[in-house]
């Protein structure tokens, strides 16, 4: 049997056929009760799939670079199990059951190129989603529906609806959501928070998130040879995003950049991030700015109680950050402004305060966590499918700050300054609504 199948037993054939019938309707929108043709009992999903004592068992889809770096650290948790993996490529699907077989002495993990079929499967707990931007909300909402507990990386929806519809889902379902702005777990961001909630800073006034130069590119690659199936499911890599010739460039990593792939041209890369940690200091969890006006090098975005987040185009975000930011603080940097001082921080752990006073408050720079580093936010995840409780990146969280992000993207691509409704998540301009969703490619009823 070839390594990238799964033994089938003659219920889980029936699973398939119900999967292949309700794919369509399931991708295309939110189908409450039903996934794959199985109804769920949402009041009894609402419950942990494990107790206390129990191991969680771990499904992986879409295992490229970040996912592998996400699963490196999950697989040092004793309590986590990983027993399956799908991806349409061949080479990355044997990769990743290379890596966990190693790490547990065994060769369990089964492999799948349909993520269907390993949605499929009961004992499956949760789910790590780490594809590309375009299947991000597609997956989750599948899993989610299927009663699996998600961790999404980011950017969690290409567009304000499938995040809205990503969000309404978890509330529905009653699944654990976790998204992977990790950031929120690493100490130096905690802490530059901490300082503005505490008022350490005085009275908030305008916080500053970097992200690249934004970019709207969709030059279509010259066609190459479609690979078979089996090694790599072109209908399945492209899934809800519109069809084009295969050219393996795409599969390489050159779909960033390209509209039909990414997510608000570019912007949500870092500014799922950075976005977020602002949306974070300001307590907006459950808002967001209200007003987008862009300017040559940034995007001014003001919040109702007047205080500003400042979005600036970095030219050379992964060198010289500077004028607008200390460029040994690293990458995804933010500072937040007070009345009486400022705090700025970045991935090398390091804080930098303009107040002398607020340097003892600084955590030893031994104990400083690099901010790609998913440990903490991973077993925050896990600990919360124990407890059920809101994860440090759930699903509303998510929601705010990916909108406030495409809100500032839509403001961009325009070139208009926007206000939005913030209970309907509607803009005051038809033009930047039409942005709010895309069109979506009938994927499931080709596979």
């Amino acid at each position: 049997m070839p390594q990238s199948q799964a033994p089938t037993s003659p219920a889980e054939s029936n699973r398939r056929k119900f999967l292949a019938r309700s794919g369509v309707s399931i991708a295309g929108a939110v189908v409450g009760g039903v996934v794959s043709g199985v109804a769920i009992n949402h009041q009894a999903s609402k419950a942990a799939n494990t107790n206390a004592n129990d191991r969680i068992n771990l499904g992986v889809i879409g295992i490229g670079p970040r996912c592998t770096y996400d699963l490196k650290a999950m697989l040092n948790f004793d309590d986590i199990r990983c027993i399956a993996i799908s991806d349409v490529q061949e080479s990355r699907r044997l990769a990743g059951k290379k890596l966990v077989d190693e790490a547990y002495g065994t060769s369990d993990c089964v492999l799948y190129h349909d993520f269907r079929d390993l949605l499929a499967r009961p004992e499956i707990d949760a789910v790590l989603i780490a594809t590309g931007d375009r299947w991000h909300a597609d997956a989750s909402i599948l899993a989610a529906q299927a009663g699996k507990d998600v961790y999404s990386e980011k950017p969690c929806g290409i567009t304000i609806e499938r995040c809205q519809t990503l969000a309404k889902t978890i509330a529905e379902t009653g699944r654990v959501f976790q998204a992977g702005t990790q950031r929120r777990s690493v100490p130096n961001f905690q802490k530059a928070v901490q300082l503005v909630h505490e008022g350490k800073l005085g009275q908030l006034k305008t916080m500053h998130a970097s992200v690249y130069r934004p970019v709207m590119g969709n030059t279509w690659l010259a066609g190459e040879p479609t690979p078979s199936q089996s090694t790599l499911d072109w209908n399945l890599w492209l899934g809800p995003a519109p069809w084009r010739p295969f050219n393996q460039a795409y599969v390489n990593g050159k779909w960033r950049g390209q509209w039909d792939f990414d997510s608000g041209a570019r912007l949500l890369d870092w500014g799922a991030h950075t976005i977020d940690l602002c949306q974070w200091a300001n307590r907006s969890d459950n808002s967001l700015p209200i007003s987008y006006a862009p300017e040559k090098d940034r995007i001014v975005c003001t919040y109702r109680n007047g205080v500003e987040l400042i979005v600036d185009f970095l030219d050379d975000p992964f060198g010289d950050r500077a004028p607008h930011y200390i460029t040994r603080l690293g990458t995804c940097p933010v500072r937040f402004v007070g009345e009486d001082g400022w705090v700025e921080t970045g991935d090398s752990g390091e804080l930098v305060v303009s107040n002398p006073t607020l340097q003892k408050e600084l955590p030893l720079a031994e104990k400083r966590v690099r901010g790609l580093d998913v440990t903490a936010h991973a077993r925050d995840f896990f600990d919360c499918i124990r407890t059920r409780k809101p994860t440090a990146a759930n699903a509303e969280v998510m929601r705010q700050s990916h909108v406030a992000c495409h809100a500032a993207a839509a403001a961009w691509i325009t070139g208009q300054n926007l206000s939005i409704d913030t209970s309907t998540m509607k803009f005051d301009r038809p033009e930047a609504n039409q942005l709010s969703q895309r069109p979506r490619r009938d994927w499931a009823s080709l596979s």
